[in-house]
């Protein structure tokens, strides 16, 4: 591919890069949609209104564990709970951002803490996979802030005004699952996995992940399989890549 080609397809301008990312996460800004509207509908039977929730969903943006503190919501909240939980279903994140780290090295420390701040699942899977292609094509440095800015900042505007809106049309939406849309979560998020392929050896970490984090899910009540499957699969890692001395 020539250097004119290139630059069409990966824009260096911010602005470019920021729309390029934006259109990019269209397909899973239709996947959070349901997801919002759901949070927002159970936050409502919960005493929650608009404002409430859309400052607990801007701040925390982690979906799972929004999920798991409206589960454990009561009147008057346990709140040493609910931040326990929280920080269990969320303690994902510390892998993802340190698997994020290099990609952020060329930033200042202040862009860097932003970046991390908007970081969820899918906007970290994205931004990986997009530096990956651009590295394969020459690119330095090859995660570009604006792409994951774009993306990034679509996600957290999607889910924060979706849940909000949830807490108005929860009565009347009723339970959005029966539509089937919260299979769209998971779906489009598969589809960002493949994008990071690097063929079945280095799958292996995942599938021992999944399996322990499976098998605990069954067995042990509460979001425990979150850390076993963290843990279980930098297991997996470090036993595969040690050397035998």
């Amino acid at each position: 591919m020539s250097t004119t080609e290139s630059q069409v397809l990966y824009p260096s301008s911010f602005s470019a890069e920021a729309w390029r990312g934006t259109l990019a996460a269209l397909p899973v800004v239709l996947g959070f949609l349901p997801f919002g509207l759901l949070l927002g509908a159970q936050a409502a039977q919960k005493g929650f209104n608009v404002q409430s929730l859309m400052l607990m969903t801007g701040l925390n943006f982690g979906g799972g564990s929004e999920f798991a503190a409206l589960a454990l919501w009561t009147s008057p909240p346990q709140v040493m709970t609910i931040v326990l939980v929280s920080l269990l279903v969320n303690s994902r994140h510390l892998l993802m951002g340190a698997s994020f780290a290099p990609c952020l090295s060329h930033l200042s420390p202040g862009k860097a803490l932003l970046a991390l701040f908007f970081m969820c699942d899918e906007s970290w899977a994205m931004g990986l996979a997009d530096a990956k292609v651009r590295r394969e094509r020459g690119h330095d440095p090859a995660f570009h802030l604006g792409f994951y800015t774009g993306t990034a900042l679509s996600l957290w505007l999607t889910w924060v005004f979706s849940t909000g809106l949830g807490v108005l049309l929860g009565p009347v939406l009723g339970d959005i699952t029966r539509w089937g849309f919260d299979m769209a979560f998971p779906a489009v998020f598969f589809v960002l996995l493949k994008g990071m392929w690097k063929g079945y050896r280095a799958a292996l970490p995942w599938l021992v992940s999944l399996i322990c984090a499976g098998v605990t899910c069954r067995l042990v009540p509460g979001a425990a399989y979150v850390p076993v499957g963290a843990i279980t699969g930098i297991a997996a890692i470090f036993l595969m890549n040690r050397k035998v001395s």
